[in-house]
């Protein structure tokens, strides 16, 4: 069987289907057995899992996946690459190959279908260029993920673990923790990849929070003031949420909300937490109705 976390074993399967990588899926195929071991560790696969992996390019980390889980779902955008994938895990019977658009998917109905609503974990060398729609649907999805193991560029995964004053910090940090806890397990350079990235990758574990650590009322209305917060980074708090034309308060109101928090007026929106997002969120939501 030819393992293709050897590069010379990924080399001979492109040279066999004449395969050229396509710029606007952003295809890197990972070729670093260390690095796959390492994200198997960490997505801590068991073999009554359910894997959904999400672009496996020709199958290298989908054949460690199938090795250690006991279902796997690969899903790959790419046509070219489906014939690839019948081929190299056609020693599995426990891959299924799905030729989709994970952001198209109804992730909810699909676990329910093929895993009896169980949490699935989620392992994927993620598309650069589509890294933050693809996390932010699998999350506002609210399917059944217990985690996501996933690979990003490096500023990415710093961005979703940064907290409050420093420059990652923004909306993303704020929803990736609102609903998991983000860990970074391991830095990859770009040498570890075929072809090479221009920049530097992490692999990054979100475990999904049985309940969110934080109580909002109206979870949509707080990832609104989030989003509006940082739309205009340079903008104080009071000016961003006004401006926002998804957002109806008066700036009297948005003022006395911000006061009621126990932040100055000029307070900028990267200053507050996840906490403080979702009791602004709250009090405007009783100011509105009062």
């Amino acid at each position: 069987m030819a393992y293709l976390g050897n590069p010379g074993n990924t080399i001979a399967v492109l040279q066999k289907y004449h395969f050229n990588f396509q710029k606007k899926y952003g295809q890197n195929f990972l070729v670093d057995t260390h690095i796959l071991e390492k994200i198997i560790q960490a997505a801590d696969i068991q073999r009554d899992d359910f894997v959904l992996e999400i672009g496996p390019g020709i199958g290298t980390m989908t054949q460690y996946l199938c090795e250690y889980a006991g279902k796997v779902a690969t899903v790959e955008i790419d046509k070219n690459l489906i014939p690839i994938l019948a081929d190299t895990l056609k020693e599995y019977d426990n891959a299924e190959i799905i030729n989709e658009d994970i952001l198209k998917m109804d992730l909810p109905s699909f676990v329910r279908q093929r895993n009896n609503n169980k949490p699935v974990k989620v392992v994927a060398n993620l598309p650069y260029y589509i890294t933050t729609p693809i996390v932010m649907g699998l999350l506002e999805q609210h399917a059944p993920i217990g985690s996501m193991t996933i690979m990003v560029q490096k500023e990415v995964a710093d961005r979703m673990q940064s907290g409050p004053g420093s420059k990652d910090y923004g909306a993303l940090s704020l929803a990736v923790q609102y609903y998991t806890k983000p860990e970074i397990v391991a830095n990859v350079p770009p040498g570890c990849f075929m072809p090479r990235p221009k920049v530097g990758s992490a692999v990054i574990r979100l475990i999904r929070h049985k309940e969110p650590p934080v109580y909002t009322e109206d979870e949509a209305l707080m990832f609104r003031l989030i989003r509006a917060s940082f739309n205009q980074r340079r903008k104080t708090l009071a000016n961003g949420l006004h401006n926002a034309g998804n957002l109806n308060y008066t700036k009297e109101q948005i003022q006395s909300a911000i006061d009621e928090l126990g932040e100055p007026l000029n307070v900028r929106g990267e200053r507050l937490t996840l906490q403080q997002f979702a009791e602004l969120s709250n009090i405007l939501k009783r100011i509105s109705n009062e």
